[in-house]
């Protein structure tokens, strides 16, 4: 008999859009798996691929406000998921970067989680989320310390759970065996590259396009063109927006949110395309590249891994590196973007992008994905 699928990720609304919703989307056009999450309100939504979806959910699905993010429920997140009753599956596949991969399985069952990253608000976004919370002084404050606490140890006795983690970079695979002390094999995740538009021509501004939160330093990238007094373009939303628009001189364009044709063309236009945050991936910067956009970015996690500093590669190189996160770190990156300019090749920047095509995700996944079925079901097959 053919083996079951079940596909587990934290959640489905129409504000989840990134890196590892483009990962459960690229699965399912290979795997016939039945959907769940802690919350789905997609299959409602007639845009959306899972319009009219059968999608297994949690009690969290009947909580206020879910649909505008569950993270305001972080303490009962585990609890959850482990709600989600899956015996009747030969096969689990979690997607993974809070607690998917917690689900509860059998022996006779095959967990692979695809691990974005461990949990951010439990272990290197602790101290941010204090900071930012209201709930993170005085009494409220000790109660909020305990509760990511139990929540660390929950993450990783549920890591025990897994029988194999893929990670979505070579930094995330660090971060899961400081972590959870578990190897994980390296995929990296699915970019749609033939959705970017490769232009040679480009105009005299720079972009960014990020989630206006503090750790993606966006304040950053303003302050530093402030004072350079060059064009720049903010694309996106977020809690630090009012922050941003009140630093912000008048040779910066905040644009909000926009829709995805828009960003595209912002991108394949782009001077250069700007990233200040230390991401585990970072497809932005792929799809950049993808427009033939040379990238700034800070030099830690997953840039390291997918953009090629000129300084170091010469005429294949598809963007500057720097190193710290701070403002004359940054000027000085871009600086060197200017002088080195002549020196990028659009094409070479493209080229470099097609490595991390969706096509290339999906044979390496699947590949990962028979040989654990091969060990794990061989004598019974």
């Amino acid at each position: 008999m053919p083996l079951k699928y079940a596909l587990v990720h934290e959640w489905l609304t129409p504000k989840a859009t990134g890196g590892s919703e483009l990962v459960v989307r690229e699965i399912l056009n290979y795997i016939d798996a039945d959907l769940y999450a802690l919350i789905d309100f997609e299959s409602r939504n007639p845009e959306s691929y899972l319009y009219k979806r059968q999608i297994g959910t949690t009690f969290l699905q009947h909580f206020p406000f879910a649909e505008k993010g569950i993270q305001k429920y972080l303490p009962f997140l585990p609890l959850a998921i482990e709600q989600l009753d899956l015996r009747e599956y030969d096969v689990v596949l979690s997607s993974s970067h809070a607690v998917a991969k917690g689900v509860l399985t059998s022996p006779e069952q095959l967990h692979i989680c695809y691990c974005h990253s461990p949990m951010r608000y439990a272990w290197d976004l602790t101290f941010d989320y204090l900071r930012q919370s209201k709930l993170g002084n005085g009494l409220p404050g000790w109660v909020t310390r305990y509760l990511l606490h139990q929540l660390r140890m929950w993450d990783v006795l549920s890591a025990n759970r897994v029988d194999y983690f893929i990670a979505n970079s070579y930094h995330t695979a660090r971060r899961i065996w400081r972590c959870y002390r578990r190897e994980a094999t390296v995929i990296y995740p699915p970019v749609n590259i033939e959705n970017f538009s490769f232009s040679p021509d480009k105009q005299d501004f720079y972009l960014t396009v990020s989630r206006l939160v503090s750790y993606k330093q966006v304040s950053l990238i303003v302050s530093a063109f402030n004072q350079m007094q060059k064009k720049l373009v903010v694309i996106g939303t977020g809690p630090e927006m009012k922050k941003i628009r009140k630093i912000a001189n008048p040779n910066i364009q905040i644009l909000g949110w926009q829709p995805d044709e828009v960003v595209k063309q912002y991108m394949a236009h782009a001077k250069g395309f700007v990233y200040a945050a230390c991401e585990d991936f970072g497809i932005a910067l792929v799809e950049a590249q993808a427009c033939g956009t040379p990238v700034i970015a800070y030099d830690a996690g997953g840039a390291k891994e997918t953009v090629r500093d000129i300084r170091t590669w010469g005429e294949t190189g598809t963007g500057i590196l720097f190193e710290e996160q701070k403002e004359a770190s940054l000027i000085g990156a871009i600086e060197t973007l200017e002088v080195s300019y002549s020196k990028f090749i659009p094409e070479y920047v493209r080229s470099h992008a097609e490595q991390f095509k969706s096509q290339i995700f999906a044979q390496r996944y699947l590949e990962f994905l028979q040989t654990c079925i091969e060990k794990k079901f061989s004598k019974c097959m």
